[in-house]
């Protein structure tokens, strides 16, 4: 994937204390873990040359049923967030999740790749032709969500595509 940029801002540990914030956002209802983390990381990138010319914030969109149950997409809170600190705006609308799946927790790379290489769709892509957007998720493991996102973002002329997570954590 022809990237502009890519970055995480905490590593994932098993039993650390990036995997309680992460946790308690997801599964315990701590929004402000999002926001919060998502606001530190924002000021971060916004010092940097490969991020302060962002313009779109485009969070990982969860299926609605997940979203449903949940009550919230974490992605979207910690977005949020980095909008907060950064100049680029949030989109919450050009970027759907069309088919329900599985957690990828227990799957192997290839594994989570066929899990979701057909499940995202783009409303009105060619809104960001020329834009630098950043595609935002909470963990990245293999990147295969990122790339099952961005698989047709590169036919879009002009688009410089940068990804960002909370957290990076070996499968």
């Amino acid at each position: 994937m022809p990237l502009h940029a890519a970055t995480a801002f905490l590593f994932f540990n098993k039993g650390g204390i990036t995997q309680n914030l992460i946790h308690g956002l997801k599964y315990k209802k701590k929004k402000n873990n999002g926001l919060f983390l998502g606001s530190l990381f924002g000021n971060d990138l916004s010092k940097s040359e490969l991020f302060k010319d962002a313009d779109l914030l485009i969070p990982v969109p969860l299926h609605p049923k997940k979203q449903q149950k949940r009550g919230y997409n974490q992605s979207e809170l910690i977005a949020r967030g980095m909008e907060t600190s950064m100049n680029a705006k949030l989109n919450t609308t050009i970027l759907k999740r069309v088919v329900f799946t599985k957690s990828q927790t227990k799957k192997s790379r290839f594994e989570r790749w066929e899990n979701v290489k057909d499940i995202f769709h783009w409303e009105s892509p060619e809104e960001l032709k020329g834009k630098h957007i950043i595609l935002v998720d909470d963990v990245i493991t293999t990147g295969a969500t990122m790339e099952a996102c961005l698989q047709h973002l590169i036919e879009i002329p002009d688009v410089k595509i940068s990804v960002a997570a909370i957290a990076y954590s070996q499968v």
